[in-house]
């Protein structure tokens, strides 16, 4: 038999071998399938009987709120707190609980740290599901491929909490939305979330494509062509997957008009999307008084945010020690002017954030002009804001602003980066006059520093009045009153 010949019949026994093995291994795909889904149905069985337990037990349905930082000091919390406030005011038939990762404080305590921080008092107490396995979330855990760490981390903190307790609503305000499947799927639960920024968007996408460095694009990433096309395609196939568990949403609450815009895109639901801008404490700081400060011996620059790196401070520090060497020679000099970092800690990365902070101003020589306040009380923060002459903000594509919202409407002149929110929906001409100032670089914000303080003490007063007015939009009420409507349909399926 030839060499061809025999090669023929190799291919043909092959080919009858792999036939033969067709059958069995389609009944084992088919078998293995099966017993997936009798397994899911199985689970989905047994937490459905944990509600029907839960709600025989109590009378009542319950609505879940899934914030493992619930005792942090952030914009995040304050929606957390006025959605619950509202809902329990509006609803008096309804459990309200939260899922929370503070293992280091009782319920009690984080009750009183949010009327502390953000004088927001409940009508009554909630109950909180304590969450032992956080770490699951923490960027900490996963120095590469953060992203698709702790999105899986989210998905087994999030079984946790489902296996713990059953609600009938699900509403995650945090943004972890990989959580949202397996409590409409597994629990059975009417689920919600409210995005405070979509965890990929296009602009993370264009960052690494230009190969840009920026805190979440490190320089080794941008400055290699293979790197920077492998975390594209990995970005692209993380937005895929976003994408698909945002969608599985009933209800889809954005806090801001470039919010909206990257969830439109990456999870295609425009019918159950809608704008909430969150609630900003504007009625605690229409107080303090509007007047001329021409005749202050030394200006403050207030800074109010989490001590995160997305908050860039290390921009806020360069631009202000560019404002003070060219001030050097200038009325008053260095002592006419200082800058105040106001920020809460989550976790020991944020604290070893601030240590080097505090390095990077010993570094530029800027320490005696700079002050830090982490995790001050709300009465502190307002004091500071009424000694405050500018307030200051440098997140690239901050989804919202809270923080700038404030500092307007405290009366301060408010100096926001030239993108997301602040852009779009803050920092906006208001019945024709201006309301405050942008800016993208260290040259750019020093620059504006530098204008703003060199205006008429007249001209800075309209400026004030302006963005105060301008902000009566944000306010607690409007927030209450648009959270309402949206989740009223949602409620409504409840059975009470």
């Amino acid at each position: 038999m030839s060499g061809h010949d025999q090669l023929a019949h190799y291919l043909c026994e092959l080919t009858s071998l792999l036939w033969k093995l067709l059958l069995p291994l389609l009944f084992l795909c088919v078998l293995l399938v099966a017993v997936l889904v009798l397994l899911v149905l199985a689970v989905r069985f047994w937490l459905q009987s944990n509600r029907t337990v839960r709600r025989a037990r109590d009378g009542r349905p319950t609505v879940a709120f899934f914030h493992p930082y619930c005792n942090a000091g952030g914009g995040g919390e304050r929606v957390l707190w006025c959605a619950i406030r509202a809902l329990q005011n509006r609803y008096a038939d309804i459990n309200f609980v939260v899922y929370t990762g503070d293992l280091g404080v009782t319920g009690q305590q984080i009750l009183e740290g949010a009327q502390r921080r953000f004088n927001i008092v409940l009508p009554r107490p909630v109950q909180f599901v304590f969450l032992r396995h956080r770490l699951l979330v923490e960027p900490g855990l996963f120095p590469h491929f953060t992203l698709l760490g702790q999105s899986v981390g989210s998905v087994f903190l999030g079984w946790e909490a489902l296996t713990e307790f059953v609600p009938d609503i699900y509403i995650d305000s945090m943004g972890y939305a990989f959580t949202l499947p397996l409590f409409r799927y597994l629990g059975g639960c009417s689920v919600a979330s409210y995005v405070h920024y979509p965890t990929i968007s296009t602009d993370m996408l264009s960052v690494v494509r230009e190969r840009n460095p920026r805190f979440n694009n490190p320089d080794y990433i941008s400055n290699s062509l293979f790197l920077s096309a492998f975390k594209v395609v990995y970005y692209c196939l993380f937005a895929l997957l976003y994408g698909m568990a945002g969608s599985c949403s009933d209800l889809i609450m954005v806090n801001s008009s470039w919010t909206l815009d990257h969830i439109l895109s990456l999870w295609r639901s425009p019918n159950r999307t809608c704008v909430v801008y969150p609630p900003c404490d504007v009625s605690a700081f229409t107080d303090i008084p509007l007047e001329e400060d021409g005749d202050r011996k030394c200006h403050s620059i207030i800074s109010i945010g989490q001590f995160r790196p997305e908050k860039d401070h290390r921009l806020q520090i360069r631009a202000f020690k560019k404002v003070l060497d060219r001030r050097r020679e200038g009325l008053g000099g260095r002592e006419a002017l200082k800058l105040v970092l106001i920020g809460g800690c989550r976790n020991q990365e944020d604290e070893d954030r601030v240590l080097m902070l505090r390095g990077l101003c010993q570094e530029l020589g800027v320490a005696d002009r700079v002050e830090f306040k982490l995790n001050v009380p709300f009465e502190e923060l307002k004091r500071e804001m009424g000694e405050a002459t500018i307030g200051l903000h440098t997140m690239w594509n901050e989804h919202f602003g809270i923080g700038v919202v404030e500092c307007m409407a405290a009366g301060k002149v408010i100096l926001a980066h030239k993108s997301g929110g602040p852009k779009l929906d803050i920092v906006v001409p208001f019945e024709g006059g201006q309301t405050g100032f942008l800016a993208d670089d260290e040259d750019g914000y020093a620059e504006a520093i530098q204008r703003i303080l060199a205006m008429p003490p007249t001209s800075r007063l309209q400026i004030r009045r302006n963005a105060r007015q301008s902000v009566a939009r944000f306010s607690d009420q409007e927030f209450e009153a648009c959270f309402l409507a949206a989740v009223e349909p949602l409620i409504g399926t409840l059975e009470r």
